[in-house]
């Protein structure tokens, strides 16, 4: 079975994140850039899946410019066999992630597509049910265990209610939870072997994938701060300012 992982560039975890000065966009200028966390989750699982004997490569892609040749470079450090950077300078809405990954699975034919469930800098939660409709594949989304049973996969993911266990049939899209795993710490000799693995850079045009989503994006801004907050000792207390000081009753 062939494996392959989305990977996404974000501004580190540790970072305090800033606007930029137009509201345009968050600032990376001279901030730390990493693999977006949930990612790093669905790089591990697939990592995982190999070394049991499930899966017979893995295969990362990142869509941006050379810049994320370093992450990707990190994710065959942690065990993947090849990466592919799909390079573009645009900025790349959702939907056009879907679309593009959607070309790159039509060029790999894999069996299974990982991706974090949703990336730190913008929280979208979008992609991977986006690629199982364009795909028409079955999806299982928040995934915090997989297992293979037969021909299929059964996955386990957390609900309001409890845990839902969903039986799919391959291939299929699944998207990872924190509880999914713990990525591992990479090795010195690892990072060595990571510079001979192979990462191709395909140019966005040769996918002939069309980047308008109708979408755009006009001002980003940081949250009022709260109000202060009062603490009350019972439901009358809060009642009484309610009627007395809220006037909203």
């Amino acid at each position: 079975m062939k494996i392959l992982v989305a990977v996404k560039r974000v501004p580190d975890f540790k970072t305090s994140v800033r606007l930029k000065a137009d509201g345009s966009g968050i600032e990376t200028v001279n901030v730390k850039m990493s693999i977006n966390p949930f990612d790093e989750i669905a790089i591990e699982e697939a990592v995982r899946l190999k070394e049991q004997g499930t899966a017979k490569e893995v295969i990362v892609v990142s869509i941006g410019d050379v810049a994320l040749q370093e992450i990707l470079r990190t994710a065959l450090a942690m065990g993947a066999d090849r990466a592919l950077l799909v390079r573009t300078e645009e900025e790349v809405q959702p939907l056009s992630v879907a679309r593009i990954l959607a070309a790159v699975v039509q060029k790999e034919a894999p069996q299974l597509v990982i991706l974090g469930k949703q990336a730190i800098d913008s929280d979208n939660n979008q992609v991977g049910q986006m690629l199982a409709g364009l795909l028409n594949w079955p999806q299982g989304c928040f995934a915090s265990r997989l297992r293979f049973e037969g021909a299929g996969l059964q996955v386990t993911r957390e609900i309001d209610g409890g845990l839902e266990t969903l039986a799919l049939s391959l291939p299929a899209v699944i998207t990872t939870d924190l509880r999914l795993n713990e990525p591992r710490y990479i090795s010195l000799p690892n990072i060595v072997q990571a510079k001979r693995k192979l990462l191709e850079v395909l140019p966005l045009e040769t996918l002939a994938v069309s980047l308008s989503c109708g979408m755009k994006v006009l001002k980003l801004s940081v949250p009022e701060k709260k109000r202060n907050a009062v603490r009350v000792e019972n439901a009358a207390e809060l009642v009484r300012l309610l009627k007395e000081e809220a006037k909203v009753l």
